[in-house]
């Protein structure tokens, strides 16, 4: 479909996410946008994640009164303003100064949660102090003695929930990355003198600031190594392939409070997270980053729901760039979706400003579908609302 796109850079006058996409286009060096929305090999799981919403029909109701409408969701008890949470994501430094800490913001104003990546550039006892509901999603590395201090770190902040990632124990094959850089972090000439074109983002993120570093590693990397090159080489290097249902039993006896898997995307290992007391599932192929020609999250996300029952908490990520997607997935069987890229387009067009509008967008989007479809609450919906797949 051709559309005209709002080329300026008033990011309050962006209509949709896609606009915000154009605009973090204008303003990125081509290298940070790539990583934004690259996947691996041939990128059809990148495409399916959106093409499998597009597929998703609508089934309204009429003559309904909707004239007061409510989003709000519970999360484990407690109200959230609608039915989205923010994903972690890593190097989001790259995209505005402290780009973690202005998401956490803009989560805490909308009412939503905030889900900090691990390789996080802001410390998570500094995310926690925004007042947001705070979980962090881990990685496994081999060294599990250093591993302890960052749990031992979370729960000290009073983090809600620990977000193990499960789908990185080898990782994806990113062509992009490797045209991009002679090694690791280290641009080849093109991308280099892309670079220079890009002012407003050398003046928001590199100067005076430099490279951003990673925060959260501490226990693993001393400070003189945490920047963004060396730690993707760590980061290369101590992801564990040994990775297994034993060490989720371990996390699970070391954590005391939830502790949800992200990475699951079929039903058997959705019963077996259950079995091992896990509280919740993020259903997710990490964006399509990782294996290709895999299902879409909402694809397997009925199957999941059968074999895990009606109130074990599910959420599914990739491929939502509409609040109308939300609405899709909550009728599916989910209790929420996680914003990946969608937020982030928001926050690399216009730091604070991006990041409230795209989460204005999402709920603005969500309110008026949930009204054409005849609906007042988001409770009500189910799959009634759509036509058979």
């Amino acid at each position: 479909m051709l559309r005209r796109h709002y080329t300026g850079r008033d990011v309050t006058r962006a209509q949709n996410i896609d606009e915000l996409r154009g605009m973090a286009a204008q303003r990125l060096p081509n290298f940070c946008m790539e990583y934004l929305e690259g996947g691996s090999d041939d990128e059809y799981t990148l495409q399916r994640n959106r093409s499998a919403y597009d597929e998703i029909i609508f089934r309204p109701r009429t003559l309904v009164d909707i004239s007061q409408r409510d989003l709000a969701t519970e999360l484990y008890g407690e109200s959230i303003s609608m039915p989205l949470m923010i994903a972690p994501t890593g190097f989001n430094g790259l995209l505005t100064h402290e780009g973690d800490r202005v998401l956490a913001e803009a989560a805490a104003r909308a009412g939503v949660p905030f889900c900090q990546s691990m390789v996080s550039t802001v410390s998570m006892e500094r995310i926690a102090a925004t007042g947001v509901r705070h979980w962090l999603q881990l990685y496994l590395f081999k060294n599990r003695d250093n591993l302890k201090g960052i749990i031992e770190r979370a729960e000290a902040a009073g983090c809600e929930a620990l977000v193990l990632t499960t789908d990185t124990s080898v990782f994806g094959n990113r062509e992009w990355d490797r045209r991009n850089y002679l090694a690791p972090m280290q641009l080849d000439l093109r991308n280099t003198l892309h670079v220079a074109s890009r002012l407003r983002w050398i003046f928001d993120v590199l100067v005076p600031h430099g490279i951003p570093r990673f925060c959260n590693l501490g226990d693993f990397l001393p400070p003189e190594k945490a920047s963004a090159r060396n730690a993707a080489t760590f980061l290369t290097q101590e992801m564990d392939p040994s990775l297994n249902w034993e060490d989720v039993s371990w996390l699970r006896d070391l954590w005391p409070r939830k502790l949800l898997l992200k990475g699951v995307l079929c039903g058997e290992d959705a019963r077996e997270a259950q079995r091992r007391g896990v509280d919740g599932l993020v259903i997710s192929n990490h964006g399509g980053r990782q294996l290709d020609t895999c299902p879409s999250p909402i694809d397997v996300l009925p199957e999941i729901r059968q074999a895990v029952g009606p109130d074990f908490l599910l959420i599914v990520d990739s491929g939502l760039r509409r609040g109308s997607d939300f609405i899709k997935a909550r009728c599916l069987g989910a209790d929420l979706a996680m914003s990946g890229r969608a937020t982030l387009y928001g926050l690399a067009a216009g730091g604070a400003a991006g990041a409230d509008r795209a989460l204005a967008i999402l709920r603005s989007e969500m309110d008026r579908t949930l009204g054409l479809l005849g609906c007042t609450r988001i409770e009500q919906l189910n799959a009634d609302y759509l036509m058979p797949r």
